[in-house]
């Protein structure tokens, strides 16, 4: 007897009790074990849900995970399948799945095999569509401005629909009735799988021919399909037809079902037409009709052409009336002409004598040359002797103003002022060597004390209170008693002057004494090593501060 494992009024099975002879599963037994029973009890399910995480691997294969109010199960879609599948899946999309449960034991978890997918019921449908509308009418697809105008009279019609069916048989012969016009057909599915796909590659493979190619570009195209279900028309409603239209240079008259079925390219096209009959009305005009309008027009045109020539005729007619005769008019102009002909002579002559007697009287009023000159030099004559006065005078006013200054200058004066600053010098000159004198005992008083400041700086002093430095046979001095070599000779230098000593004769190695300042001994510092005649303990060195600058005769203590 098998147990329903959906059965929610099942009774639950006991708890088994353990036993020693329990059997032993691996972890890959035991998931493989659980993976036949899964695939087994569930090879063929239909699941509804609510489509979430969609995703397209670059391998084909499709991801993502279905979902209701209170469980969560994910899916796989491999490519082969992806391919046959009537929808393109989109996040938040309700469908219908069916397929069979598998696990996947690298990961302990359980999914779902999709094999086939349709959308849950018209009411999801027109949720998503709704969906579709706000997203691309935010993006600007559905503006009134994007709209391009359909050609009045197009020499090519370019028409996507299917090749078999009644939409192409209506399209062709409402043209045939109206105005023929060359068609090219571009055969496409519309419906089913891959039908979404097909029209817009139609739409874009019209708009990439060339305008005088062998195969013309339309000037017009006619997406068409004929009336059915949401379902039926589903594939006018996904997005890559819409952003096909909305990006087609060709302007596209729309005609998908009939006049109360509404798509999403119907948006997105530039003329919407109820049903395919009405798109080929769209297109073209009727012919007669524009035949009639030719000849009604013609009529029209020859009789304004008529009314305007009488109209003109009339008008000339009445403006030759308020002319006068030419010939009389010719007559009268001829008889002035001879009446000044007569009188030219004469006014010649009297403008002749009028000149001469202008140019006679001009003649007397002129003075000859002759007397300009001489009348220029009696004016420079007077301009020298005017001059020359005038030079004489501030001569005489310059010589006056010279004698007035000789007059006010005495020796007596001279003496006095050469004597006052000869005075002013020597003043200056004791100040100046008393300045210089004091200048040098201040600067002297400052080497005074520097040099005694130098001087208690000095390593010396301290060497006198005790101390000692260490040197090698190069001069080196000797840190650490680590570095004493035991034979060899060091100069110790003490207060008194320079002893040397030679390592390990006779020297005793000397323990720090309790309260001395370790850093300041150099016995602790140099290993210890004194003079034989050295008997008193040195004093612990005071600290002092560190001059600003050491001097350069001067040792290290270490």
């Amino acid at each position: 007897m098998t147990q329903d494992l959906f059965d929610p009024y099942a009774p639950v099975p006991e708890t088994p009790v353990k036993s020693g002879n329990a059997p032993e599963f691996s972890v890959s037994d035991l998931s493989n074990a659980l993976k036949r029973t899964v695939e087994d009890a569930f090879s063929f399910v239909r699941v509804r849900g609510e489509i979430s995480g969609f995703k397209r691997a670059s391998s084909g294969h499709m991801y993502l995970a279905l979902k209701d109010d209170k469980a969560v199960i994910d899916g796989v879609c491999w490519r082969g399948q992806a391919a046959k599948l009537g929808l393109v899946p989109e996040d938040g999309m309700e469908v219908i799945v069916t397929g069979r449960l598998t696990t996947f034991p690298g990961r302990s978890k359980y999914q779902i095999v999709i094999e086939t997918m349709e959308v849950a019921g018209e009411g999801a449908l027109l949720k998503l569509l709704e969906e579709r509308k706000k997203k691309l009418a935010a993006e600007g697809l559905f503006d009134p401005d994007r709209k391009k105008p359909i050609p009045f009279l197009p020499d090519v019609i370019g028409i996507v629909t299917s090749p078999t069916g009644a939409v192409i048989r209506d399209i062709m012969h409402r043209l045939r009735d109206r105005f023929p016009r060359r068609v090219l057909l571009w055969p496409v599915l519309v419906q089913g799988q891959g039908a979404a796909e097909q029209v817009a590659e139609a739409v874009r493979g019209f708009n990439d021919l060339l305008p005088y190619g062998q195969i013309p570009r339309p000037d017009v195209l006619i997406v068409a399909r004929g009336g059915g279900s949401l379902e039926d028309l589903w594939s006018f409603n996904e997005e890559v037809v819409a952003r096909a239209v909305a990006e087609s240079d060709i302007p596209v008259i729309s005609a998908v079902g009939h006049e109360t079925d509404t798509t999403l390219i119907d948006f997105v096209s530039d003329l919407r037409a109820p049903t395919p009959t009405g798109a080929a009305e769209k297109a073209v005009p009727v012919r007669v009709e524009l035949i009639g309008q030719v000849e009604e027009d013609g009529l029209r045109l020859a009789q304004a052409v008529r009314r305007l020539g009488v109209e003109k005729k009339t008008a000339l007619e009445s403006l030759a009336r308020g002319l006068g005769d030419p010939k009389r008019m010719l007559e009268e102009r001829s008889q002035t002409l001879d009446n000044w002909a007569d009188r030219l002579p004469r006014a010649a002559v009297n403008v002749t004598q009028q000149a001469r007697a202008r140019l006679n009287e001009a003649s007397a009023r002129l003075v000859s040359p002759r007397e300009q000159l001489s009348e220029k030099r009696g004016r420079l004559e007077n301009a020298a002797l005017r001059l020359d006065g005038a030079m004489k005078s501030a001569l005489q006013m310059q010589k006056s103003r010279l004698d007035r200054a000789t007059a006010g200058l005495r020796p007596s004066d001279a003496k006095r002022d050469i004597a006052r600053a000869d005075k002013q010098i020597i003043d200056l000159g004791a100040r100046l060597q008393g300045a210089v004198r004091n200048t040098l005992t201040r600067e002297a008083e400052g080497l005074a004390r520097y040099d005694r400041l130098l001087e208690s700086y000095s390593y010396r002093n301290v060497l006198k209170r005790g101390f000692a430095v260490v040197r090698d046979g190069d001069g080196n001095l000797v840190g650490k008693s680590s570095d004493l070599v035991t034979g060899q000779t060091y100069d110790l230098e003490m207060g008194d002057g320079i002893t040397p000593v030679t390592a390990g004769e006779g020297v005793a190695t000397s323990k720090p004494v309790p309260g001395r300042d370790d850093s300041a001994t150099i016995a602790d510092q140099n290993a210890a090593i004194s003079a034989p005649e050295k008997s008193a303990k040195p004093k612990p060195a005071k600290k002092k501060n560190p001059s600003p600058k050491d001097d350069d005769r001067q040792g290290s203590l270490l």
